[in-house]
């Protein structure tokens, strides 16, 4: 499993560690606020249209070689612009590295179901979400810093020696786990699956969570920067946000395991907490900041293990590729709608707002679910 954690780790540091210091370290690259807007899209735009397909090739050849190529893969990218240290090579690395990260991200999700039974799938989840998201914390603060040191070329060097070194690891730690043999499915087929609930909602589920997430990391320290506050304490908030969100994961998965917990109300708990974390984001002051920032941290936390454990729960094992990717696009649908859905209404009226807006849409989830449900039994 390790070479998993450590698969999910890469692909959230190197995400993050180079989304963080682009704009203030390559001024030769970057050179308007619009050329950054597309470096910044390219990784997440080739992980919405890649993460589906290279989850059902990971079904039909088996994960693991999907894993290990995207692993070279990303390793491969990384190195092409150590080597050439040229704009041009940047642009090319970065839509490198994120389809290569579509490949081995859904692969180690697939894989992680695999190898645990059915009855540790919430722990090897919590564990899996645990080190993906130590990732995002320490890629800014450790991406930083290898800029500082070294350049672009540094952080870069790290990220290509991280993903050959992780790829090793797996030829030699992850088993071998053919690929089943599946019924044809056609396309109508694969539309009442991506339609049937037990897909929908947990996909729903991790797409507000990612949503709220991002809004967290992108606009808690604007809320600061407007209240006085420095960039040491807003900061100090994004670090207590991706803390807690590491820190919860873990726990979740085991109480889902030992029943203490269901993915029904763990899923319901978690978008609520999510919800009212994003309504204290509209009080002034560090208080509210910080308690935005533990709350958004702690409901993320408890989504996603749940999330991921029941889509692997209600998916046959042959075809649990296509699920996690499909589950992926989700989470890089709500990466992006999120900060752009606040930052919609905040241009009509103010950030506030924005935060109410998407805190109203993650508390009427699971209030529609409710009332969804008891229908059903009333009918």
């Amino acid at each position: 499993m390790w070479p998993l954690y450590a698969a999910g780790f890469t692909t959230a540091f190197g995400a993050h560690g180079i989304a963080a210091n682009l704009g203030g370290f390559s001024a030769d690259a970057v050179t308007s606020l619009l050329v950054l807007g597309g470096l910044l899209a390219l990784y997440d735009g080739a992980e919405v249209l890649l993460k589906p397909l290279f989850g059902a090739l990971a079904d039909r050849i088996g994960a693991r070689p999907v894993l290990l190529g995207g692993l070279v893969a990303f390793a491969a990218a990384s190195a092409a612009y150590v080597v050439a240290d040229s704009p041009g090579w940047l642009w090319a690395a970065r839509l490198g590295q994120g389809a290569a990260a579509s490949a081995f991200s859904p692969s180690a999700s697939a894989l992680v179901a695999r190898l645990n039974p059915a009855a540790k799938h919430g722990r090897a989840f919590g564990s899996y979400g645990f080190w993906k998201s130590v990732g995002y914390t320490l890629g800014p603060l450790l991406g930083g810093v290898l800029v500082w040191a070294g350049g672009l070329r540094l952080l870069f060097a790290v990220l290509a020696v991280l993903g050959a070194a992780v790829a090793v690891w797996a030829v030699l730690a992850v088993p071998r786990v053919p690929p089943l043999p599946k019924s044809r499915q056609t396309v109508l087929d694969l539309a009442r699956r991506l339609a049937d609930p037990a897909f929908l909602g947990p996909t729903a589920a991790l797409a507000g969570a990612t949503a709220a997430l991002s809004v967290g990391v992108g606009f808690l320290p604007v809320s600061g920067a407007a209240a006085g506050l420095g960039t040491v304490a807003t900061g100090a908030a994004v670090s207590v946000l991706a803390a807690c969100a590491a820190l919860v994961q873990p726990k979740a998965g085991r109480a889902l395991d030992s029943g203490r917990v269901t993915v029904r109300g763990g899923l319901t708990a978690g978008m609520l907490v999510t919800a009212l974390g994003l309504a204290c984001a509209m009080l002034p002051g560090l208080t509210g900041i910080l308690t935005a920032a533990a709350l958004i941290g702690a409901g993320t936390g408890l989504i996603t293990p749940l999330g991921f454990a029941a889509l692997a729960a209600s998916t046959p094992p042959e075809r649990l590729g296509r699920t996690m990717g499909s589950a992926e696009l989700g989470r890089e649908l709500g990466d992006a709608g999120g900060p752009l859905l606040v930052a919609a209404v905040a241009s009509l009226s103010a950030l506030p707002y924005g935060y109410a807006t998407l805190a109203l849409l993650l508390a009427a989830g699971p209030l529609l679910t409710t009332l969804a449900t008891r229908h059903r039994g009333a009918s």
